[in-house]
Formats: C-alpha cells, structure tokens, sequence
C-alpha cells in the first residue's frame, strides 16, 4: 500500500469517526434537552457503550477495508435511486431526532413508562450483535455504501459470503436490532412508537432494494434462490 493511500485511508477513518460522533452527540443533546435532566444514568450507559462501538467498528474498517471508508464519505453518488435517497434521510432522521426526543419526554419529564434496570442487559446484547453483524457486512462487501445503486463505475458484483449466506441485506438487519435496544436501554417503552416507524421504513427499504437488485445487478437473482430470506432468518 502506497504512503499516499494509507494518508487517504487515515483521513477517511477520522473523518467517519468524528461524523458518527456528531451524529450521536446530537442525539444526546436532544435526548437531555428533552429530559431536562442530565443526571439519568442509562442514556449515559448507551452513549458510553455506543462511543466505543463507533471507535472500534472504525479501527476494523480502517484495517480490513479501508477503502469502503472513503466511498462512504462521498455525498454525490451517480445512479443513486431518488426512492432510497429518500428513505434513508427519513430513516436517518428517525433516529436521530424522533427516538431521543420521544425516550427524553418519557423517561425525563413525563415519566409515562419505564423498563427497570435489568432491561439494560437486553440493549446491551442487541447493541452488540448489531455491532458484530454490521462490521461483519462492511468487512465482506466493498460495495456496502450508504444508497442504493448499481456501482458500475466499481464493478459492481453480488456478494455471496459471510453475512451474505444467512440474510441478503444484513447491514439492514443489523440497523434495526441498534434501533430496537435504545428502549432498552435508556427505559421507555413509548420509544419504541418511532422505533416501529423506523423498522417499517427499512423494511419498505429492504423489499425495493431487493427488486432493484433482482431487476438491475446481474447474477442477484440467481443469488436469491441460494439465500432465500432479505432480512429475517427463516421468516422473511
């Protein structure tokens, strides 16, 4: 590897890792700002143990595939499909303003329902594997980027391996499961209104995505007849 590209491939890991950092101070500061008490100790717990996921997702791409780093940092990608363009800016706002705001209200102010201390525990797993699951994706696809479109312009290809063997979108997969243990973790059950907002949304963006691939990339078809199920494991 050139001096130039392990420059490039820096840059690009600290970059990825100041962004997802904002991204999750700004759910923090909504999150408070909601609750109006910054003493509660498990939204602390989950921003504590999403910091470290972040920075240790970050190290991995930045060893194994580095260059997936860079491409997922462009903001123009050409042939991206306007629907997912879409859906993603609403999926991304989903989580990062309607899910704190929500869990903020409940557990902070209004204190409309609680999950005791132990649920901790379950946020904690599913945070886990959705870290495991997700690096697991981005490692084995170099094609993994934030949108939907055919990467011609990076010979595009359909990725039969790891993840891809068990589901044909695990990166989605491995989304709602970190959506689904932020209930969890900071206690509220009236989080998981967005939280279901959110899982319909990928689902809706899972099955177009699906048929374009089928429609559009070449052998992915084939490929559904070996991995039968997008999302779920023996379900769907």
């Amino acid at each position: 590897m050139s001096r130039e590209n392990i420059q490039k491939f820096r840059v690009a890991a600290i970059k990825s890792l100041i962004l997802s950092y904002v991204m999750l101070l700004l759910q923090l500061v909504i999150f408070f700002v909601s609750a109006g008490n910054i003493g509660l100790l498990r939204p602390w717990i989950y921003f504590g143990i999403s910091c470290f996921y972040y920075l240790v997702g970050t190290i991995v791409q930045y060893k194994l595939n580095p260059e997936l780093l860079v491409h997922r940092l462009k903001l123009k990608r050409k042939g991206s499909k306007l629907w997912d363009e879409i859906l993603m800016r609403v999926t991304n706002l989903t989580a990062l303003i309607a899910i704190p705001t929500i869990a903020g209200l409940d557990v902070g102010r209004f204190h409309w329902s609680s999950l005791t201390i132990h649920y901790v525990i379950v946020g904690f797993v599913l945070n886990t594997i959705s870290t495991i699951l997700l690096n697991w994706a981005m490692i084995t696809n170099p094609h993994f980027e934030p949108t939907v479109r055919i990467q011609k312009d990076r010979d595009h290809k359909v990725i039969t391996r790891g993840p891809y063997k068990i589901v044909r979108h695990p990166g989605y997969l491995a989304g709602i499961l970190f959506i689904f243990s932020i209930p969890f973790f900071l206690g509220s059950l009236f989080t998981f209104i967005p939280v279901g907002i959110y899982f319909l949304l990928m689902v809706t963006r899972t099955w177009l995505e699906d048929n374009t691939l089928q429609k559009e990339l070449p052998g992915y078809l084939e490929y559904t007849k070996k991995t039968r199920y997008r999302l779920f494991p023996l379900i769907w």
